[in-house]
């Protein structure tokens, strides 16, 4: 362009971050540690969720129903929800973080899904179409996957209803493939510039989850370092017991609702599934 002529030179394309998850990766307690930290991470990125009045839930939903039953209906929703989304931005170029672990779709012992998240590809296609104008990446985080499969069970068994014992469980994904699959699958529909994978082993502080992705999304460094870390780990596991317990509720005939109610009840409750617990005082 010369200079003088008149002409504008053309605006960079606005950046957006869509974190998948994957589920049992660490995402509860990013969401937390975002939450805790908001007010220094908003005055430099957007990020697209309840705290600036941009609702995620129905995007979620959207990704687990197109997985496990991907026709026209499903992914005309998954298309309409996720570019509700994209509209309701507030409008200027600073930086988009989009987080929703359910994006990935839906995970093994959800629906009956036995496999690696074989929709996440289709589903990423699907969100590059709709970000036409953006300059869109993925991020995806890994785990060690024997104990990422462990972590998967039992939260299957806690919120999706799932009845199968841990034996069981690891026979009927007996054939789920490694996470070098799934990024490579993703890199194939994507394009492998468009997505960065990050292992949770390699975080640099627990209580600070997510910093790398911070990082890649926009957060200057030296915000990063001024981040107040979390009290404690967000979404420790059920006890023993208390899997147990839900695991035969689950088996039993519940309507949803009460099946949630007995969940939240477990889950606030843990201690009276230990086997050596004692209570204080009189019960009588």
């Amino acid at each position: 362009m010369c200079a003088g002529d008149g002409r504008q030179a053309p605006r960079a394309a606005r950046r957006l971050t869509v974190h998948v998850g994957v589920q049992k990766t660490g995402s509860t307690a990013f969401h937390h540690f975002i939450k805790l930290n908001s007010a220094r991470i908003l005055r430099h990125l957007v990020v697209a969720n309840e705290l600036i009045n941009i609702q995620t839930r129905a995007l979620g939903r959207a990704a687990i129903a197109f997985s496990l039953n991907p026709d026209a209906g499903t992914e005309a929703a998954l298309r309409r929800t996720f570019a509700g989304i994209l509209a309701a931005l507030p409008a200027g170029d600073q930086p988009v973080l989009l987080t929703h672990e359910n994006l990935a779709g839906a995970m093994p012992g959800n629906g009956g899904e036995t496999q690696l998240f074989p929709m996440l590809p289709r589903i990423a296609r699907l969100l590059v179409k709709e970000a036409q104008g953006f300059d869109l990446s993925f991020v995806c985080y890994t785990r060690r996957q024997e104990q990422w499969l462990e972590s998967v069970w039992a939260q299957a068994i806690r919120t999706d209803g799932y009845t199968g014992t841990y034996a069981q469980f690891l026979q009927e994904t007996a054939g789920i493939a490694g996470w070098n699959d799934l990024t490579a699958r993703l890199a194939d529909a994507i394009g492998a510039d468009r997505l960065l994978c990050l292992a949770v082993e390699e975080e640099e502080h627990r209580l600070k989850p997510g910093c790398r992705l911070l990082r890649h999304a926009g957060l200057p460094d030296e915000e990063i370092a001024a981040l107040e870390p979390l009290d404690q780990p967000v979404m420790a596991r059920l006890n023993a017991g208390a899997l147990e317990f839900m695991r035969q509720v689950n088996a039993a005939p519940l309507n949803p609702h009460a099946r949630a109610k007995i969940a939240r009840l477990v889950t606030r409750c843990q201690p009276l599934f230990n086997a050596d617990f004692r209570p204080q005082g009189n019960l009588s």
